[in-house]
C-alpha cells in the first residue's frame, strides 16, 4: 500500500471504506482524474462490489479535454490552468453529471517532474461533491512523482469519506427531526 501526504500508511483501504459506504447509501461515484491518470479509479476498483457503486471515470489528461469531456468551463482553463480549485471543483461536478452519480470526485495537479504554467510540483486539488455541495482540498505533496499521484489518490478517497460521513450525519439529524416533529404532531392529537 502506498503512503499518504504524510508518508504514512493508511490504516484499511481507504477505498474499501467508500465503497462501503456509498452501497450502505445506495449512492453511486464517478471520478474524473488529471495527475492521477487512472490511479485513483483503478484503486476503487479493486474493491469486491463495487459494481453497485461505481458509475465510471474520465481520464481528462489534456487541458482541452477537461473541456470537452468533463465540461469544465473554456474560460475558467484559459484564465487559471488546469491546476486550480475551481478547476477541480467543476472536474468533479462534470464526471458527475456527465455519468450521472451521485458523487463525483476529481484531481488535478502537477506530479511533476518539472513545475507547470508557473506550478509548483507537488501542488494538487483535490474535489468531492455530492448531494450537499462540494469540497476542495489544497495538497503540497513533496517527494517523487510516484508519491505524489498516489498520495493524491488517497487524499482523494479520504476527502469523499468525510463528504459522505456528514451526508449520513445530515440525514440522521434530518430523521430524528422528522421523528420529533410527527411525535409532536400526534401528541397535539390527543
Amino acid at each position: 500500500m502506498e503512503t499518504d501526504a504524510k508518508h504514512e500508511r493508511p490504516a484499511g483501504s481507504p477505498a474499501a471504506s467508500v465503497v462501503h459506504s456509498l452501497h450502505e447509501r445506495k449512492e453511486t461515484l464517478a471520478t474524473v482524474e488529471s495527475l492521477t491518470g487512472g490511479l485513483l479509479s483503478a484503486a476503487i476498483v479493486e474493491i469486491a462490489g463495487v459494481s453497485g457503486i461505481f458509475r465510471g471515470g474520465l481520464v481528462v489528461y489534456a487541458t482541452e479535454l477537461k473541456s470537452e469531456l468533463a465540461g469544465v468551463p473554456e474560460d475558467l482553463l484559459a484564465e487559471r490552468g488546469p491546476v486550480d480549485p475551481d478547476v477541480a471543483a467543476a472536474l468533479a461536478e462534470g464526471g458527475r453529471r456527465r455519468c450521472g452519480a451521485d458523487w463525483g470526485l476529481a484531481t488535478t495537479g502537477v506530479a511533476g517532474p518539472e513545475p507547470q504554467d508557473g506550478k509548483p510540483v507537488g501542488l494538487v486539488y483535490v474535489a468531492a461533491t455530492g448531494p450537499g455541495g462540494t469540497e476542495v482540498r489544497e495538497l503540497r505533496l513533496d517527494g517523487g512523482r510516484d508519491h505524489i499521484r498516489s498520495a493524491a489518490v488517497i487524499e482523494a478517497l479520504r476527502l469523499l469519506a468525510e463528504q459522505v460521513h456528514a451526508a449520513a450525519q445530515a440525514d440522521e439529524a434530518e430523521s430524528a427531526d422528522e421523528v420529533e416533529d410527527a411525535d409532536r404532531a400526534g401528541a397535539g392529537q390527543r
